[in-house]
Protein backbone atom coordinates (compact mmCIF):
# COMPACT_ATOMS: atom_id res chain seq x y z
CA UNK A 1 0.00 0.00 0.00
CA UNK A 2 1.25 3.51 -0.73
CA UNK A 3 2.06 5.58 2.36
CA UNK A 4 -0.74 7.71 3.70
CA UNK A 5 -0.68 11.33 2.65
CA UNK A 6 0.13 13.70 5.52
CA UNK A 7 -2.70 15.67 6.99
CA UNK A 8 -2.61 19.30 5.86
CA UNK A 9 -1.16 21.81 8.28
CA UNK A 10 -3.84 24.04 9.75
CA UNK A 11 -2.85 27.70 9.50
CA UNK A 12 -4.27 30.40 11.76
CA UNK A 13 -3.86 34.03 10.77
CA UNK A 14 -3.54 36.57 13.57
CA UNK A 15 -4.35 39.92 11.98
CA UNK A 16 -6.33 40.60 8.83
CA UNK A 17 -4.65 43.67 7.42
CA UNK A 18 -3.00 43.79 4.02
CA UNK A 19 -0.75 40.78 4.57
CA UNK A 20 -3.27 38.75 6.51
CA UNK A 21 -5.91 39.11 3.82
CA UNK A 22 -3.41 38.24 1.08
CA UNK A 23 -2.53 35.06 2.97
CA UNK A 24 -6.18 34.22 3.53
CA UNK A 25 -6.95 34.59 -0.18
CA UNK A 26 -4.02 32.41 -1.20
CA UNK A 27 -4.78 29.65 1.31
CA UNK A 28 -8.47 29.75 0.45
CA UNK A 29 -7.58 29.36 -3.24
CA UNK A 30 -5.69 26.21 -2.34
CA UNK A 31 -2.10 25.39 -1.42
CA UNK A 32 -1.14 21.70 -1.21
CA UNK A 33 -0.89 20.35 2.35
CA UNK A 34 -2.01 23.65 3.90
CA UNK A 35 -5.44 24.61 5.19
CA UNK A 36 -6.77 27.94 6.42
CA UNK A 37 -8.13 27.10 9.86
CA UNK A 38 -9.28 30.47 11.19
CA UNK A 39 -8.37 34.10 11.72
CA UNK A 40 -8.35 36.40 14.69
CA UNK A 41 -8.45 40.19 14.79
CA UNK A 42 -8.85 43.09 17.17
CA UNK A 43 -12.04 43.96 15.28
CA UNK A 44 -13.85 40.67 14.74
CA UNK A 45 -16.86 42.17 12.96
CA UNK A 46 -14.66 43.98 10.45
CA UNK A 47 -12.61 40.83 9.94
CA UNK A 48 -15.74 38.77 9.21
CA UNK A 49 -16.89 41.42 6.76
CA UNK A 50 -13.54 41.42 4.94
CA UNK A 51 -13.46 37.64 4.67
CA UNK A 52 -17.08 37.56 3.52
CA UNK A 53 -16.47 40.19 0.85
CA UNK A 54 -13.58 38.08 -0.45
CA UNK A 55 -15.70 34.94 -0.48
CA UNK A 56 -13.50 33.25 2.12
CA UNK A 57 -15.25 30.83 4.42
CA UNK A 58 -13.15 30.80 7.58
CA UNK A 59 -14.20 31.48 11.16
CA UNK A 60 -12.99 34.54 13.07
CA UNK A 61 -12.16 33.29 16.54
CA UNK A 62 -10.79 34.65 19.81
CA UNK A 63 -7.04 34.21 20.09
CA UNK A 64 -7.14 31.16 22.38
CA UNK A 65 -9.55 29.36 20.07
CA UNK A 66 -7.47 30.25 17.01
CA UNK A 67 -4.36 28.76 18.62
CA UNK A 68 -6.30 25.64 19.56
CA UNK A 69 -7.46 25.19 15.95
CA UNK A 70 -4.05 25.77 14.32
CA UNK A 71 -0.78 23.94 13.80
CA UNK A 72 0.87 27.16 12.64
CA UNK A 73 0.03 30.67 13.86
CA UNK A 74 1.09 33.43 11.48
CA UNK A 75 1.32 36.83 13.18
CA UNK A 76 0.66 39.79 10.91
CA UNK A 77 -0.91 42.15 13.44
CA UNK A 78 0.13 45.58 14.76
CA UNK A 79 3.31 45.35 16.83
CA UNK A 80 1.39 46.25 20.00
CA UNK A 81 -0.47 42.91 19.78
CA UNK A 82 2.69 40.87 19.27
CA UNK A 83 3.35 39.67 22.81
CA UNK A 84 -0.12 38.31 23.42
CA UNK A 85 -0.23 36.41 20.14
CA UNK A 86 3.29 35.06 20.55
CA UNK A 87 2.80 33.91 24.13
CA UNK A 88 -0.41 32.08 23.29
CA UNK A 89 1.14 30.27 20.30
CA UNK A 90 4.35 29.34 22.10
CA UNK A 91 2.59 28.17 25.28
CA UNK A 92 0.48 25.81 23.17
CA UNK A 93 3.57 24.35 21.46
CA UNK A 94 2.63 25.66 18.03
CA UNK A 95 4.80 26.77 15.13
CA UNK A 96 4.81 30.55 15.48
CA UNK A 97 5.58 32.57 12.37
CA UNK A 98 5.98 36.29 13.19
CA UNK A 99 6.06 39.11 10.66
CA UNK A 100 6.51 41.81 13.33
CA UNK A 101 10.15 40.79 13.59
CA UNK A 102 11.12 44.12 15.10
CA UNK A 103 8.83 43.33 18.04
CA UNK A 104 10.49 39.92 18.39
CA UNK A 105 13.77 41.69 19.21
CA UNK A 106 12.18 43.00 22.41
CA UNK A 107 10.75 39.60 23.36
CA UNK A 108 13.60 37.15 22.74
CA UNK A 109 12.77 35.42 26.02
CA UNK A 110 10.11 33.68 23.93
CA UNK A 111 12.85 31.67 22.23
CA UNK A 112 13.81 29.95 25.49
CA UNK A 113 10.13 29.55 26.37
CA UNK A 114 9.50 27.90 23.01
CA UNK A 115 12.24 25.35 23.67
CA UNK A 116 10.51 24.31 26.87
CA UNK A 117 7.10 24.04 25.21
CA UNK A 118 8.11 22.17 22.08
CA UNK A 119 7.19 25.20 19.99
CA UNK A 120 9.13 26.65 17.06
CA UNK A 121 9.57 30.27 16.01
CA UNK A 122 10.16 30.59 12.27
CA UNK A 123 10.81 34.00 10.73
CA UNK A 124 9.97 34.17 6.99
CA UNK A 125 12.34 35.92 4.64
CA UNK A 126 9.69 38.56 3.99
CA UNK A 127 10.61 41.47 1.76
CA UNK A 128 14.37 40.93 2.02
CA UNK A 129 16.74 39.12 -0.30
CA UNK A 130 19.67 36.98 0.68
CA UNK A 131 18.91 35.75 4.20
CA UNK A 132 20.11 32.28 3.16
CA UNK A 133 23.51 33.70 2.24
CA UNK A 134 23.71 35.72 5.46
CA UNK A 135 22.81 32.68 7.58
CA UNK A 136 25.44 30.63 5.80
CA UNK A 137 28.09 33.32 6.31
CA UNK A 138 27.15 33.49 10.00
CA UNK A 139 28.34 29.90 10.39
CA UNK A 140 31.77 31.42 9.84
CA UNK A 141 32.74 35.00 10.73
CA UNK A 142 30.88 38.04 9.47
CA UNK A 143 32.78 41.30 9.78
CA UNK A 144 30.05 43.74 8.78
CA UNK A 145 26.47 43.93 7.54
CA UNK A 146 24.88 47.08 6.13
CA UNK A 147 21.31 47.60 4.96
CA UNK A 148 20.22 50.69 3.04
CA UNK A 149 16.45 51.01 2.61
CA UNK A 150 14.82 53.52 0.28
CA UNK A 151 11.07 54.02 0.27
CA UNK A 152 8.64 56.46 -1.32
CA UNK A 153 7.86 59.08 1.35
CA UNK A 154 4.23 57.90 1.65
CA UNK A 155 5.50 54.56 2.94
CA UNK A 156 7.28 56.20 5.89
CA UNK A 157 4.74 58.79 7.00
CA UNK A 158 3.59 58.19 10.56
CA UNK A 159 6.69 56.28 11.70
CA UNK A 160 7.25 56.95 15.44
CA UNK A 161 10.86 58.06 14.85
CA UNK A 162 9.71 60.78 12.47
CA UNK A 163 6.75 61.86 14.60
CA UNK A 164 8.85 62.16 17.76
CA UNK A 165 11.39 64.36 15.98
CA UNK A 166 8.90 66.44 14.03
CA UNK A 167 10.31 65.31 10.68
CA UNK A 168 7.84 66.05 7.89
CA UNK A 169 8.04 64.36 4.51
CA UNK A 170 5.30 66.43 2.93
CA UNK A 171 6.34 67.84 -0.44
CA UNK A 172 9.74 66.14 -0.33
CA UNK A 173 11.48 66.80 -3.66
CA UNK A 174 14.83 65.05 -3.17
CA UNK A 175 16.04 61.93 -1.32
CA UNK A 176 16.38 62.50 2.42
CA UNK A 177 18.18 60.20 4.85
CA UNK A 178 15.85 60.03 7.84
CA UNK A 179 17.72 57.45 9.92
CA UNK A 180 21.26 56.16 10.38
CA UNK A 181 22.05 53.75 13.17
CA UNK A 182 21.66 50.08 13.96
CA UNK A 183 18.91 47.63 13.12
CA UNK A 184 17.54 47.42 16.67
CA UNK A 185 16.98 51.16 16.95
CA UNK A 186 15.66 51.32 13.40
CA UNK A 187 13.12 48.58 14.03
CA UNK A 188 11.85 50.41 17.10
CA UNK A 189 11.61 53.74 15.33
CA UNK A 190 10.02 52.36 12.16
CA UNK A 191 8.02 49.30 13.35
CA UNK A 192 5.83 49.14 10.26
CA UNK A 193 8.67 49.65 7.80
CA UNK A 194 11.87 47.79 8.58
CA UNK A 195 11.04 44.41 10.06
CA UNK A 196 13.50 43.31 7.40
CA UNK A 197 16.29 44.98 9.36
CA UNK A 198 15.40 42.96 12.44
CA UNK A 199 15.34 39.73 10.42
CA UNK A 200 18.71 40.58 8.89
CA UNK A 201 20.16 41.25 12.34
CA UNK A 202 18.91 37.93 13.70
CA UNK A 203 20.24 36.04 10.67
CA UNK A 204 23.70 37.59 10.83
CA UNK A 205 25.74 39.39 13.50
CA UNK A 206 22.94 40.70 15.68
CA UNK A 207 20.77 43.81 15.41
CA UNK A 208 23.16 46.02 17.36
CA UNK A 209 26.02 45.38 14.91
CA UNK A 210 23.87 45.57 11.77
CA UNK A 211 24.17 49.05 10.25
CA UNK A 212 20.99 50.58 8.85
CA UNK A 213 20.17 53.63 6.77
CA UNK A 214 16.60 54.61 5.88
CA UNK A 215 15.90 57.08 3.07
CA UNK A 216 12.68 58.77 2.10
CA UNK A 217 13.12 58.96 -1.64
CA UNK A 218 10.54 60.58 -3.93
CA UNK A 219 12.49 59.35 -6.97
CA UNK A 220 11.64 55.67 -6.32
CA UNK A 221 8.31 53.93 -6.77
CA UNK A 222 9.35 50.67 -5.12
CA UNK A 223 10.58 49.79 -1.65
CA UNK A 224 14.28 49.23 -2.32
CA UNK A 225 16.71 47.44 -0.02
CA UNK A 226 20.43 46.88 -0.54
CA UNK A 227 22.47 44.54 1.67
CA UNK A 228 26.25 44.56 1.81
CA UNK A 229 28.04 41.81 3.74
CA UNK A 230 31.74 41.35 4.42
CA UNK A 231 32.66 37.93 5.83
CA UNK A 232 35.57 35.53 5.96
CA UNK A 233 33.74 33.24 3.54
CA UNK A 234 32.43 35.75 1.01
CA UNK A 235 31.78 39.36 0.16
CA UNK A 236 28.38 40.02 -1.37
CA UNK A 237 25.90 42.77 -2.11
CA UNK A 238 22.27 42.34 -3.09
CA UNK A 239 19.46 44.70 -4.04
CA UNK A 240 15.74 44.07 -4.17
CA UNK A 241 13.03 46.44 -5.40
CA UNK A 242 9.68 45.42 -3.95
CA UNK A 243 6.38 46.50 -5.45
CA UNK A 244 4.34 48.18 -2.69
CA UNK A 245 0.90 46.82 -1.94
CA UNK A 246 -1.94 48.91 -3.37
CA UNK A 247 -3.68 48.76 0.03
CA UNK A 248 -0.67 49.71 2.15
CA UNK A 249 2.46 51.32 0.67
CA UNK A 250 4.45 50.30 3.76
CA UNK A 251 4.13 46.66 2.74
CA UNK A 252 5.62 44.96 -0.30
CA UNK A 253 3.57 42.44 -2.26
CA UNK A 254 6.34 39.88 -1.90
CA UNK A 255 5.93 39.66 1.89
CA UNK A 256 2.77 37.56 1.82
CA UNK A 257 4.24 35.41 -0.95
CA UNK A 258 7.28 34.80 1.23
CA UNK A 259 5.04 33.49 4.01
CA UNK A 260 3.35 31.08 1.62
CA UNK A 261 6.77 29.87 0.43
CA UNK A 262 7.85 29.41 4.06
CA UNK A 263 4.68 27.45 4.84
CA UNK A 264 5.24 25.25 1.78
CA UNK A 265 8.70 24.47 3.13
CA UNK A 266 7.15 22.96 6.25
CA UNK A 267 5.29 20.32 4.28
CA UNK A 268 6.97 19.90 0.89
CA UNK A 269 8.99 16.82 -0.01
CA UNK A 270 11.50 19.04 -1.84
CA UNK A 271 12.84 22.17 -0.13
CA UNK A 272 15.22 24.55 -1.89
CA UNK A 273 17.50 26.73 0.19
CA UNK A 274 18.57 26.60 3.80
Amino acid sequence: MPPARPHPLSVGIAGLGTIGMALARRLHAGVPHLRLAAATSGDADRARARLGAAGIEAPVLPLAALVGASDVVVECAPAAAFRGIAEAAVAAGRIFMPLSVGALLDHLDLVDHAAGQGARIIVPTGALIGLDAVRAAAEGTIHSVTLVSRKPPAGLIGAPYLVERGISLAGLAAPLRVFAGNARDGARGFPANVNIAAALGLAGIGPERTALEIWADPTVTRNTHRIEVEADSARFAMTIENVPSAENPRTGKITALSVIACLRGLTGTLKIGT
